[in-house]
């Protein structure tokens, strides 16, 4: 993998990284075998930003995680997040009171085995709680060495440069990709000011599997259109970290070969035309 590197806060990272939900989903499988090998896999093929949630099988993404690659490997970044619950499949609900977050956090690190959490980020914002609050647990954690850097997910650029005045943020993760581009103000500013921005769900379906523009691209150029989904947001800002998710190994080799994929100029301002 040839992926170009960039940086969150003082770690450099390549800029295509791995999103770990699909190994788990709500409830782990019995057997994690296959799992944990697209787990070690990844690192295997030179990925090195692995993100995860505590959410996400309610703790046990954490747990494969830590199964998989603990004691982990020079440079691999895992990144979590806190401060949304899952209380079912179909539900989805933030909780930022600072005790909670705090607790959450003692146990993501515990569940990934380490003393301190290199990237975690807020998940969401909860409405019902002062952000300053918010954000306010997370500072201590930092100041306790429990935490290296921080981030945040879904938010406004009005909301990253007041979280900005009271803790320093190194990374936004906001939906967005070749067709969902509403967080296009967040991405200029996240560029001008050094921050890292992680699209989540960096491949769409739907719209995707229906353009005739890309299907076109893909026949010209030998990729699938997944590929040229990452690759175009790869072209699309120095600070771009896509984390595509699967549990296929399979699939996990086809995203990683986007990183070599050489588009031309004209190639890529079709792909700006693609909505």
């Amino acid at each position: 993998m040839t992926t170009p590197t960039t940086r969150i806060g003082d770690l450099t990272i390549h800029r295509l990284g791995f999103g770990a939900m699909r190994l788990t989903g709500y409830r782990p499988a019995a057997d994690r075998t296959a799992a944990i090998r697209v787990a070690r896999r990844a690192v295997e093929l030179g990925i090195d930003f692995i993100d995860t949630a505590d959410a996400y099988g309610i703790g046990a993404n954490e747990e494969l995680l830590a199964e998989a690659l603990h004691p982990y490997a020079g440079g691999v970044v895992i990144a979590t997040k806190i401060g949304h619950t899952r209380p079912s499949p179909g539900e989805w609900k933030p909780v930022g009171r600072p005790e909670y977050l705090r607790q959450a956090a003692e146990l993501s690190l515990r569940r990934l085995r380490v003393e301190r959490l290199d990237l975690l980020q807020l998940h969401r914002i909860d409405p019902a709680v002062p952000l300053e609050d918010q954000l306010g647990a997370l500072a201590q954690l930092q100041s306790e060495g429990k935490v290296r850097h921080v981030g945040l997910s879904e938010v406004t650029v009005d909301q990253l440069e007041t979280a900005r005045r009271q803790v320093d943020i190194v990374s936004v993760q906001n939906r967005y990709n070749l067709t969902d581009r509403a967080h296009d103000d967040v991405l200029k500013y996240c560029e001008a000011e050094g921050i890292a921005f992680i699209p989540w769900l960096p491949i769409a379906g739907g719209n995707h599997a229906t353009s005739q523009l890309l299907a076109e691209l893909a026949t010209e150029t030998g990729a699938t259109q997944s590929q040229l989904a990452l690759a175009w947001l790869l072209h699309r800002s120095p600070v771009m970290v896509p984390i595509p998710g699967t549990s296929s190994e399979a699939h996990l080799i086809e995203n990683v070969q986007a990183a070599d994929l050489r588009l031309t100029t004209a190639q890529l301002n079709r792909l700006d035309a693609v909505r």
